[in-house]
């Protein structure tokens, strides 16, 4: 069952269909944490953090080399369609959810951020990171990035950049 469809048009006009089975993808792991900002500041605190992550030079020649659907920064992520280096937008529920998926010839992936409710102005946000990884080259790309816990160094450092900014946004407030 595929449930993740976002279709976008790059600046060639060429379309990049990014059509990944998200909650089919075996799960590689699950990070949270707690925020000292409600839900729509921690909302609106994913966007400059992703573009920050990933919207660099180095993550396009990563993103080119590795042969992703999607090599460069298009339209608006707070929608499907919405793109990064290596990622497409492919559902948005805003406050809440942001999923972007992508693939490579090495593997099929997805993150998905949630954002909870706590009591008291208070939000978790939690991502998820599913991930296929394709034949024995699959198998050596994912030791070689999740078994050298590179991946967890990376999500737990953007994680703590969108509580920063979250918490951040509120004391301007």
């Amino acid at each position: 069952m595929t449930v993740g469809d976002a279709t976008a048009v790059n600046g060639a006009g060429k379309p990049r269909t990014i059509d990944v089975p998200l909650e089919m993808l075996p799960p590689i792991d699950e990070h949270a944490i707690e925020v000292d900002a409600p839900a729509e500041a921690t909302w609106e605190a994913l966007f400059p953090t992703l573009e920050h992550a990933f919207n660099s030079r180095t993550a396009q020649r990563y993103a080119e080399h590795l042969e992703t659907a999607v090599t460069a920064a298009e339209g608006d992520l707070h929608h499907p369609g919405g793109m990064l280096p290596g990622f497409t937008v492919i559902r948005a529920i805003e406050p809440v959810m942001l999923a972007l998926a992508g693939r490579h010839r090495y593997s099929q992936y997805a993150v998905v951020f949630r954002i909870d409710l706590l009591p008291g102005q208070r939000s978790q946000v939690r991502l998820e990171t599913r991930a296929e990884f394709l034949g024995r080259k699959g198998r050596l790309y994912r030791a070689g990035v999740i078994g050298t816990r590179g991946h967890v160094i990376f999500v737990n450092r953007m994680l703590r950049a969108i509580k920063r900014r979250a918490e951040r946004s509120m004391a301007g407030a």
